[in-house]
C-alpha cells in the first residue's frame, strides 16, 4: 500500500444532485496542469480506485477533483458523501498527456470539453503558460442544462485577467439561453456555428484543439477535423489536435 498518500477533505462543493468537487490537502506529487491521478477509498476491505484529473492548478497546496456521480459505479457514490474532515488515498504518480508541453507550436489554442472533463482545462487555465504562447485561448464548454454550467466564477476570473485573449462559449444540448449555443460541439462544428459564434476559425495552419470528454464527442469531431485537413497530433507525428477520453 506504500503506493498511497493520505488526503484530507478539507472542502465540498455540491453543485447539483450528479456533479461534486472536492478538496483536499495530501503530499500530492509533481504534476503537469492537466494529468491526472487515481483517487481511491477502502471499500469492503479492498482499496478501490479510478482515475480523476486535477482541477487545481500544480502550485496550488490544495488538490481539488471535480466529478459525476454514477449510481451504480463502486467509488463516484461513496466519494461524494464524503465530508470536510474525512479522508482518502491518492495515487503516489500522476499521468496523462493533456499538457500544453505536448503541443507543436500554433497560434490559437482551442480546449473544448463536455461535462466534468472541463476540470484538466481549468488546471491549465489557472497557469501562466497559455498566456504567454498563445494570441487567442477558447475554452468550449458542453453540457445539457444551465446548473451543469459549473466553475463560472472561475471562468468569469480568468476572463478578467485575460480579456480579450481568453474566450468562453456555453453549449446546451437540452435547453436554448440567448448566451449559449444550443446543440453539440460536432454539429456546431460541421456547420460553422461555433466559429461564428467566436469569430475566430480553426484551421491547421493557425489551430490546435485539446478535446476532453465522452467517446462520442471526442470520435465525432475527431471525424469532423480530419475531414477539414487537420490530423492527430503524435509525439513522433505532430498534429492540430489532442483527446482524452473521459469515460
Amino acid at each position: 500500500m506504500s503506493d498511497w498518500k493520505p488526503g484530507r477533505v478539507v472542502a465540498k462543493k455540491q453543485w447539483n444532485e450528479r456533479l461534486i468537487s472536492l478538496s483536499f490537502t495530501t503530499d500530492l506529487p509533481p504534476f503537469k496542469a492537466g494529468q491526472f491521478t487515481r483517487i481511491a477509498l477502502d471499500i469492503d476491505g479492498e482499496r478501490v480506485g479510478r482515475p480523476y484529473s486535477l482541477v487545481n492548478a500544480p502550485d496550488d497546496p490544495i488538490a481539488e477533483i471535480y466529478f459525476n456521480i454514477v449510481p451504480e459505479g463502486p467509488l463516484s457514490p461513496r466519494l461524494a458523501a464524503l465530508n470536510v474532515g474525512d479522508t482518502l488515498w491518492v495515487y503516489k504518480t500522476t499521468h496523462g498527456f493533456l499538457t500544453l508541453d505536448e503541443l507543436p507550436p500554433c497560434r490559437d489554442l482551442w480546449l473544448m470539453a463536455t461535462g466534468t472533463a472541463i476540470g484538466p482545462f481549468l488546471s491549465i487555465l489557472k497557469t501562466a503558460a497559455p498566456w504567454g504562447r498563445f494570441d487567442h485561448v477558447i475554452l468550449i464548454h458542453a453540457v445539457r442544462t444551465p446548473d451543469e454550467l459549473t466553475y463560472q466564477d472561475t471562468i468569469k476570473e480568468v476572463t478578467r485577467l485575460h480579456a480579450p485573449q481568453f474566450r468562453f462559449q456555453a453549449v446546451l444540448s437540452q435547453s436554448k439561453e440567448p448566451w449559449a449555443l444550443h446543440g453539440r460541439i460536432p454539429l456546431l462544428l460541421s456547420t460553422g456555428a461555433l466559429e461564428k459564434a467566436l469569430e475566430l476559425p480553426i484551421s491547421a495552419a493557425t489551430s490546435h484543439i485539446m478535446l476532453c470528454g465522452n467517446s462520442g464527442m471526442i470520435e465525432t469531431t475527431s471525424e469532423i477535423l480530419t475531414e477539414r485537413g487537420l490530423q492527430k497530433h503524435k509525439r513522433r507525428e505532430p498534429g492540430h489536435f489532442t483527446t482524452e477520453k473521459y469515460h
